[in-house]
């Protein structure tokens, strides 16, 4: 194995493959410093004020004269402006379609969307009545009639943070209305039980609407104050979600094609090597899924910031791009009046990794999605409807960001992971994807495959991106993820908070 690499030809920093002593030499440079693995060292002498490159690409600034062989991390490098030209839509080549039809095994649904799990859920419309939510699914488990169930994942209590204490009109509102309506229409849920309080600002008939809140119909709702409290409204729930399980119950798996398959992508914890080994391989995995009729979502607007030039082009036309780019300036408002920067992530933990400004993670973020056109762009919790690779906005915090994207109808999360993330997302099976051996070898509990062969044993790109699309119809047919195994899922519904808490 090389001790660095060189990602582009024009790049001025190498990649350590491993931890080098001062003294090593690796491409013909002599480190002057000890260079932690995944970190950069200059690869040639970078003048102050010269653009540092990786991925042909411009991370920074440097903010000192670095000598060739020398670290080059957060004390010499810093954000600089990173205004691209958008070019929209300049680069939308579409996929070739697969040649042969792929199925995998799910839960037919009679809105014609597919789940790869059969769960019932008590979604709450606030905070208030989260305790009951859960005290109503940890009944239900405890009777004969739901251990006999053979077709039934299990019961997910879904609470949040919010519901009340806001506005009833505003940007915050619409943001967890379109939340709360989408859980309720996830494929992934058989059955849905809503509990409100009653007095919220969150009302049951505004969260209900006109229609009807899941096609099949198998939904029930009640709150706490009209059923006369706590024990009452208990005693309740758990007779609707008997009547609910013996619909969900009747529903088994039937083959379904990879087009009913919706894919939301994630990176959290990044190391130096998310860009290099996951993220291109999930890369690869989602052209394999989109070139079958399938759906990936990439999100997480703050960490493709200064990378956004790269989707803009693959753009399938101008508006779609103009859509992008209007999200960035919301989000270049909206950390500006509450006193933040779009910089102030990497993280501490992606900083030791090895990331420095928010240009390189985004460059090794946009790696998720691939090559193919971006089909649209949505709101956080916005029902998808196009097929192929979209975007949905939504901050970088990983369970807010999830939350968004199963709201819209993901029924399958894959996670890359280099500081080693840990999380579930109930209804919708996670799958995480290790970024380097070490962390892989660590966290085997954890750790659904390994990319770190990439480096190591030199296993191609296109050979981890298949293998990790086989993965998916795997767990999307039925294969338990670690994540799963290990109970994750109950914690992790983080609706995206927006406006004042009155």
């Amino acid at each position: 194995m090389p001790l660095t690499l060189r990602l582009h030809p024009q790049d001025n920093v190498d990649i350590a493959l491993a931890d080098l002593a001062a003294g090593s030499e690796s491409l013909g440079v002599l480190l002057s410093e000890r260079i932690a693995r995944g970190h950069k060292l200059a690869n040639r002498a970078i003048a102050q004020g010269a653009a540092i490159t990786r991925y042909g690409q411009i991370i920074g600034a440097a903010t000192q004269a670095i000598a060739a062989g020398a670290h080059v991390h957060v004390h010499n490098i810093a954000m600089t402006d990173h205004r691209q030209d958008y070019d929209f839509a300049a680069a939308a080549v579409p996929l070739q379609p697969a040649d042969t039809p792929r199925s995998f095994q799910g839960y037919h649904r009679a809105d014609g969307a597919v789940g790869t799990r059969n769960y019932l859920g008590v979604l709450t419309s606030v905070n208030c009545s989260g305790s009951v939510a859960r005290f109503i699914a940890e009944e239900a488990e405890k009777t004969d009639w739901f251990k006999a169930l053979t077709n039934i994942d299990g019961i997910v209590p879904i609470a949040h943070a919010s519901g009340c204490g806001m506005s009833g009109s505003d940007e915050g509102y619409a943001t967890l209305m379109r939340t709360l309506q989408g859980y309720a229409r996830n494929p992934n849920f058989g059955g849905i039980l809503l509990v409100g309080l009653g007095c919220e600002v969150m009302q049951l008939p505004d969260l209900l609407g006109k229609g009807r809140m899941r096609a099949d119909n198998n939904f029930r709702h009640l709150t706490i104050q009209a059923e006369g409290g706590t024990r009452r409204t208990v005693e309740r729930g758990v007779e609707a979600l008997r009547e609910m399980a013996l619909v969900a119950n009747a529903c088994t798996r039937a083959p379904a094609p990879l087009s009913a398959l919706v894919i939301g992508m994630q990176c959290g914890g990044s190391d130096g090597y998310s860009g290099i080994t996951a993220n291109p391989a999930l890369g690869i995995a989602s052209d394999l899924l989109v070139s079958h009729g399938g759906t990936t979502i990439l999100s997480e607007t703050t960490e493709i910031y200064g990378a956004e030039h790269l989707l803009t082009r693959r753009a399938i036309s101008a508006e779609v791009g103009e859509k992008l780019i209007a999200r960035i300036r919301w989000w270049e408002d909206y950390t500006a009046r509450n006193k933040g920067e779009m910089n102030n992530n990497p993280s501490p933990g992606n900083k030791r990794g090895g990331l420095t400004t928010i240009l390189e993670k985004s460059l090794g973020a946009v790696a998720k999605g691939g090559s193919a056109p971006l089909t649209d762009v949505y709101l956080f919790a916005e029902q998808i409807t196009q097929k192929g690779f979209v975007f949905m906005d939504s901050p970088g915090y990983d369970p807010c960001s999830v939350t968004g994207q199963v709201a819209s109808g993901a029924n399958l999360i894959v996670f890359t992971t280099g500081r080693g993330s840990v999380s579930g997302y109930k209804p919708v099976p996670c799958l995480k994807v290790a970024t380097n051996s070490e962390l892989y070898r660590h966290m085997p509990e954890d750790m659904d495959l390994n990319t770190g062969d990439i480096i190591e044993n030199g296993v191609t790109l296109a050979e981890k991106g298949r293998e990790m699309f086989e993965m998916f119809i795997r767990v999307a047919s039925g294969e338990v993820t670690k994540s799963e195994a290990l109970g994750f899922g109950g914690a992790e519904f983080v609706p995206w908070q927006i406006g004042a808490v009155m």
